[in-house]
């Protein structure tokens, strides 16, 4: 398996008019918008995607519209999500129908499962489908957790090219680091905004970047300055965008994400019933932070 994830992938949002409907034509557009501001892939229906959302004909159609604006320019990582090991597998092939070229696969939610029970659902996973996969750890959201000793199991299965580690807990991120050195087909990626620079010198290869649908170039500039060496400038702009991600917890997630890109312009509605608008006050800070940014 050749494929190697890397670099600063935005978990794209979904665009939804007043109704719920999905606003193709901004999707389009914030697919053209973050390759020119210079991501190295793209990740439709993550979290920030709002994943749990959608039928399957939406997901179908959100994830062919990225795949077919994206034209090769940049990979395209799908989410595939859900409770059973028989529901991911059907998102997997449509995902293989429509060509993407990994998909990113959550641990189940609401069932408490055991290291063993998660190791069968990734493996059986990986064993229906020709296609990369990359495991997604985000404990904060489903209070369940890959351990490090599971996922060097899992890395050694051979379409497990990587996992994103969204637990905020770098001891966590560097152990799956440590545990897959001796793998190079095999990449950390880090899930938790305010981490990516510590997680570059650690060994990650990249982020999946929730404030990069906002703030694209900052977040790719902390990958691609690294990558060239400029570790200062690195971290610097690691440290202009922490006020940005740590924004993010005064609504909903992902309602700031969505509010940011309002505020610069596009429009991409709110998130889906229940998640609410920002207050006032949270539209009126996060309003400065992107000014500071120069942003708005």
């Amino acid at each position: 398996m050749n494929f190697k994830p890397k670099g600063i992938i935005p978990p794209i949002i979904t665009p939804l008019d007043d109704e719920g409907n999905v606003k193709y034509d901004v999707l389009k557009q914030m697919v053209n918008h973050l390759i020119e501001q210079g991501v190295h892939g793209l990740f439709p229906l993550g979290t920030t995607g709002e994943f749990y959302a959608f039928d399957d004909e939406t997901y179908e159609k959100i994830i062919r519209t990225v795949k077919e604006e994206t034209k090769g320019r940049v990979p395209v990582y799908a989410g595939c999500n859900h409770i059973t090991t028989r529901g991911v597998i059907h998102q997997v092939k449509i995902c293989e129908k429509i060509g993407v070229d990994a998909v990113s696969v959550l641990t189940p939610m609401f069932v408490s499962q055991t290291q063993d029970e998660l190791y069968k659902f990734y493996a059986d996973i990986a064993k229906s489908t020709y296609l990369p996969i990359i495991l997604y750890n985000n404990k904060p959201k489903t209070n369940v957790t890959i351990e490090p000793s599971t996922v060097q199991k899992l890395s050694k299965i051979d379409n497990i090219v990587g996992v994103k580690d969204s637990t905020g807990d770098m001891t966590n991120t560097c152990e799956y680091i440590r545990l897959t050195l001796d793998n190079p087909n095999f990449s950390v990626l880090m899930g938790r905004d305010t981490l990516i620079y510590q997680a570059l010198c650690s060994g990650a290869t990249g982020a999946i970047s929730s404030c990069a649908n906002v703030a694209p170039r900052l977040v790719a500039d902390i990958y691609d300055k690294f990558m060239a060496k400029d570790y200062k400038g690195s971290l610097e702009a690691q440290y202009k965008l922490s006020p940005l991600r740590l924004a993010t917890n005064l609504a909903t997630f992902p309602a700031i994400i969505k509010e940011g890109l309002c505020q610069e312009g596009f429009n991409v509605g709110k998130c889906l019933d229940p998640i609410g608008e920002a207050s006032k006050e949270a539209k009126e800070k996060l309003h400065a932070i992107l000014k500071d940014l120069n942003l708005v």
